[in-house]
């Protein structure tokens, strides 16, 4: 699996064990709900910020998003 995608499906799963939809963490985030779409789905390269953006929101630690044993 490809690191974006591992890092799309960790967001989706911290989102969904939080009981937030992609509305309420890009609100969180200060992002649009497209890029967590895309981003969920590995489909978008994000910036460092944005990456930092949402690890605030989600309120994880770095390394929990890129756990690829997860």
């Amino acid at each position: 699996m490809e690191v974006l995608e591992v890092l799309g499906n960790n967001i989706r799963a911290e989102r969904n064990r939080l009981h937030l939809t992609q509305e309420q963490l890009a609100s969180k985030a200060g992002l649009q709900t497209h890029h967590i779409s895309n981003i969920e789905n590995g489909k978008y390269d994000i910036k460092f910020s944005t990456l930092i953006a949402i690890l605030k929101a989600l309120n994880v630690p770095f390394e929990k998003l890129f756990d690829l044993n997860d």
